[in-house]
């Protein structure tokens, strides 16, 4: 037994306002509230003439009182776990109310975790108006608790209650900030993956981890043929070793296990998923181990695109903070897979835009040839014309004669249709405002510059401005400009487009802060396949001037030096 030497009142007093103290001393000293958990017991223990004594905690996810601490028990006596209302301890939990047992032999509810015991109080742990647990002394006498005992036993309880929740909650504060600053760390890691299927397994595995899972799944959703298709997964140890079996071809929603995250459009769990009712769920990986289940929509635009999802092989209550934290790794992966997206579309624009300007300098270059082709063609006619005047009609040469000025005329012919087919028709013109034209193609360099760690600054012209263009070739224009702007600072810079209007006409200033054009360059910038940089085609301004000079405008050099280069195109403004 417990040495213990029953006392005055005073004494007593004194005995247990030391075990008071030592009780509410662990919310401060105590570093979480598991470890608490055994002083909170000693502290008690020590203001009663008791031989055993448990700390039992009611778990949530198993419904069941599980002892988490004790004393004087025998050491398996910590796998013993009570139902609400079995035993006296369960009784204790489901009633709300202490208990006092002066003879175990006579109490029918009673329990036996140790042999001798005969004597046995036990009062509920009550937080905001639930139980969520019970303290139990056990004695080897009968009769060795009063009912004065009975209420200090509760009083030491509530006080008990009172550490436990202050703890708990540092303990939930703590796990928050954690959790908070991996999401951040997290965020900061989606954004920065633009590969979709790298971001995909990201996201799968950092959910995993994040809710120590065995398993995490991502789904993606095809709303017009409402259909799930598994994409990514991430599964812990052995699961990932034995390659899990998990369901990789399409699934209706309405056979699907996740419909409800997807009609809630929010964060849903499941529980007893070894069950039968979800027995049957098609998009259920076929392992009997998993029991519970947290998913979530991704949803973009106002419109659902897939399942976050992940998964414990124990039973697991998800608390609202671990949802709201579910939903914001949701959200942040929604987000993430949305700009990977765009990322990609604008790749593929550029890549797009790439192959345009490639047909426009060989079709520019056809026509360099063919107006090469045409002067000599020139000469030729005019020098063939008199040719053959004095043959007689029967002479064999007025036929060669013939079929020349034939070649000659489908020549010249080939020539015009060059010509006319590489200059932009009038009839592909059409008014467009400046700022837009501007704006679309901000929006295309946007990542690229970006990623080099060039800063866009753009500067719209002042009001509405309209020009009468051919809105691909002026766009190819202002994409070649900043292209070489782009290349002229490798290690990064500021790139400036700027807009002004002077007269009836508008000026649109690209500017970098590269390292200018040499010199020795400067005149013959807009010179046929002349490039300073490796796997320049040498075209790019030569195209542009021919494009602006179509458009009754001039592209002109404003300016070069140490500090940066500036071009200046001049459009005219559309009238009326």
């Amino acid at each position: 037994m417990a040495e213990f030497d029953p006392q005055s009142a005073p004494a007593k007093r004194q005995s247990d306002a030391a075990a008071h103290h030592a009780l509410a001393s662990l919310a401060v000293t105590a570093p979480n509230a598991i470890s608490a958990q055994e002083g909170v017991l000693a502290a008690i223990m020590s203001a009663f003439p008791a031989d055993s004594g448990s700390l039992s905690l009611l778990t949530p996810e198993s419904a069941s009182l599980e002892i988490c601490a004790q004393q004087g028990l025998p050491p398996e006596t910590g796998e013993f776990a009570l139902r609400p209302g079995q035993g006296i301890t369960g009784w204790v939990a489901l009633h709300a109310r202490p208990l006092l047992v002066a003879d175990v032999s006579h109490e029918p509810r009673y329990i036996a975790a140790r042999r001798g015991v005969c004597s046995e109080m036990a009062a509920p742990i009550i937080v905001e108006g639930q139980v969520v647990g019970v303290v139990n002394l056990d004695a080897d006498q009968p009769g060795a608790f009063n009912s004065t005992d009975l209420d200090r036993l509760q009083s030491f309880a509530d006080e008990a209650g009172r550490v436990l929740n202050r703890l708990w909650q540092f303990d939930r504060m703590r796990a928050n900030s954690t959790q908070l600053t991996t999401l951040v760390e997290l965020g900061h890691a989606l954004v920065a993956q633009l590969a979709p299927e790298e971001l995909l397994n990201t996201i799968t595995d950092s959910a995993r981890a994040l809710f120590n899972a065995r398993l995490s799944l991502l789904h993606d959703y095809d709303d017009a043929s409402r259909e799930l298709k598994l994409h990514s997964w991430s599964a812990a140890g052995d699961l990932a070793a034995t390659g899990l079996s998990l369901q990789q071809q399409t699934v209706p929603i309405d056979e699907a296990l996740f419909a409800s995250a997807l009609r809630t459009g929010r964060a849903t769990e499941y529980q007893h998923l070894d069950g039968a009712r979800y027995r049957e769920a098609a998009d259920l990986p076929r392992d009997p181990s998993l029991c519970s289940a947290l998913a979530s929509p991704l949803i973009l635009e106002d419109k659902p695109a897939g399942i976050l999802s992940v998964f414990h092989d124990h039973p697991h209550r998800f608390s609202d903070d671990e949802k709201r934290l579910f939903t914001a790794l949701a959200n942040f992966a929604t987000v993430a897979l949305h700009n990977a997206r765009l990322y990609s579309r604008v790749f593929h624009s550029e890549e797009v835009l790439r192959k345009n300007e490639t047909l426009t300098t060989l079709g520019l270059l056809a026509a360099e040839i063919a107006h090469e082709i045409r002067n000599p063609l020139t000469v030729i006619k005019l020098l063939h014309g008199p040719l053959g005047a004095d043959f007689a009609p029967a002479d064999p040469r007025r036929k060669d004669l013939q079929i020349i000025t034939e070649k000659i005329e489908q020549l010249e012919g080939l020539v015009t249709r060059v010509l006319s087919f590489a200059r932009a028709p009038a009839s592909l013109h059409s008014r467009w405002s400046l700022d837009e034209i501007l704006s679309d193609t901000n929006h295309l360099l946007r990542a690229k510059l970006a990623q080099a760690g060039v800063e866009l600054h753009y500067t719209p012209p002042a009001g509405a401005v309209a020009v009468d263009v051919n809105k691909g070739q002026i766009q190819q224009v202002f994409l070649n400009l900043a292209l070489n702007a782009f290349h002229a600072m490798p290690q990064g810079g500021e790139l400036r487009i700027t807009c002004a209007t002077e007269g009836a006409n508008v000026l649109i200033d690209v500017s970098d802060t590269g390292g200018g054009i040499p010199p020795e360059v400067q005149p013959r910038i807009f010179e046929s396949f002349l490039s300073t940089r490796a796997g320049g085609t040498g075209l790019g301004l030569t195209i542009a001037l021919r494009i602006v000079k179509d458009h009754h405008g001039s592209l002109q050099l404003r300016s070069t030096g140490p500090r940066g280069t500036t071009m200046r195109v001049t459009l005219p403004i559309a009238q009326g």
